[in-house]
């Protein structure tokens, strides 16, 4: 490691000539090495932890939710075909399969992402700031699998433009920025991120045709089995059931070999069609436990959140009846935790340290308020039942108001012991 630090340092002052090119060599340079600097006054912790190390260990949190999210999306694809219907038959294929779904959507995500920072970064003349390293991998996790990849440059494009760099960059943004990608394809593609269809991936494009071909095996990934999904097949998702008919509906719903298809045990398993990384219970809530542990995300914001959403659900099974109108009211609290994207919101986009709320009387509010809104919208929302994007994105603009209030009450409550 020394010879390669050594190496960076002489090949620096060739690279400083071009901003361009400096942005770039800066950037892999923070990228392998924590910065060489630290603060001399007196009144500040130095630690070797810098921000990239912080994005790091997110990233870390986040990688059992990725490769559950690669084997789901081959698992659903070849459900829908009627193959491999057990979770252990065709691995090797659904892997493959799940693998060149999500790789071209987390390619296009990173060069359109990261090449807006580095131009951003090299007409500034500053480093390539972090905040992508993380964002870059939520925003795969929250698509749909099937999205057009033009789409998805879109909405990335959309979302550090405006979402980020439009307040200053990393550190400035009010708003989510991986959510705000998100938000962007739903109102201006609602179509791509809706109803049935799109939680399944069902094509074959070119990359699965060139995997196919430099594979050993004629027709490995069953390309000439045919495109059409199975009759029985529907590709709804818990919650779209749930909108219908509420939780008898969810426990009706059977895979084409008949067996009922979101039991207790799947639902928290997660192989079902949903979005890519939000679907795995078990891997979110190892990522939890990494984030809680390292004290990255807030545990208040987590459990006030928790108790956000079971509150409002309470609530709601009081006034449910046995109407379709009113079935989605009925669904018991608990269940709303281990449907849709609650524990991937709650443990990923609401802990946001940038957007969330500073104080820790302020969190335990923000999180509250998040869990109790996300479910309102949830339940009352007949064309998109989900509702923590819109929750979060509204707290992010209300969490400087709440620590206002905050601290404000901590100044009254100091005068008047004064």
């Amino acid at each position: 490691m020394k010879k390669l630090r050594q190496l960076l340092d002489d090949l620096e002052p060739k690279f400083a000539k071009n901003k361009f090119v400096h942005t770039l060599f800066d950037a892999a340079d923070t990228l392998l090495f924590q910065p060489r600097f630290i603060t001399r006054s007196g009144v500040h912790i130095r630690d070797g932890v810098d921000l990239k190390r912080t994005m790091f260990h997110v990233i870390i949190a986040l990688q059992l939710c990725l490769l559950h999210g690669v084997m789901n999306i081959g698992h659903q694809h070849y459900i829908a075909l009627g193959m491999f219907p057990e979770i252990t038959d065709g691995l090797l294929q659904k892997a493959i399969y799940g693998l060149c779904q999500i790789l071209p959507i987390v390619l296009v995500v990173h060069v359109v992402g990261l090449g807006i920072e580095i131009l951003f970064a090299a007409k500034k003349g500053h480093s390539v700031e972090e905040g992508f390293l993380v964002t870059g991998v939520l925003i795969p996790l929250i698509m749909p699998p099937d999205i057009p990849l033009w789409m998805v440059a879109v909405a990335t494009a959309f979302a550090v433009l405006v979402g980020k760099e439009a307040f200053g960059g990393t550190g400035m943004n009010i708003l989510n920025v991986a959510l705000m990608a998100r938000v962007f394809v739903f109102f201006a593609y609602p179509g791509a991120i809706s109803g049935d269809e799109v939680w399944v991936a069902y094509d074959y494009s070119w990359v699965h045709s060139l995997a196919n071909a430099v594979l050993p095996g004629e027709d490995f990934l069953m390309i000439g089995a045919g495109i059409e999904p199975v009759h029985s097949f529907s590709g709804a998702t818990p919650l779209a059931l749930a909108a219908k008919g509420g939780w008898a509906e969810v426990e009706a719903a059977t895979l084409p070999n008949g067996e009922q298809q979101y039991s207790i045990s799947n639902l928290i398993i997660g192989f079902m069609p949903g979005s890519i990384g939000e679907m795995s219970k078990v891997g979110i809530l190892a990522g939890i436990g990494i984030l809680v542990a390292t004290g990255i995300g807030s545990w208040r914001v987590m459990l006030s959140m928790l108790l956000g959403c079971a509150v409002m659900g309470l609530t709601f099974n009081v006034f449910a009846g046995d109407s379709p109108e009113t079935s989605f009211l009925g669904v018991p609290f608990y269940y709303h935790f281990i449907m849709g994207g609650f524990l991937f919101a709650m443990a990923f986009m609401a802990t946001d340290p940038v957007t969330a709320a500073q104080t820790n009387t302020g969190k335990f509010v923000y999180g509250f308020l998040i869990g109790a809104i996300g479910l309102i919208i949830r339940v009352s929302n007949p064309a998109y039942p989900e509702g923590w994007m819109m929750a979060i994105l509204l707290m992010n603009v209300m969490a400087p108001l709440i620590d206002h209030y905050v601290i404000q009450g901590h100044i009254k409550r100091r005068l008047s012991r004064a």
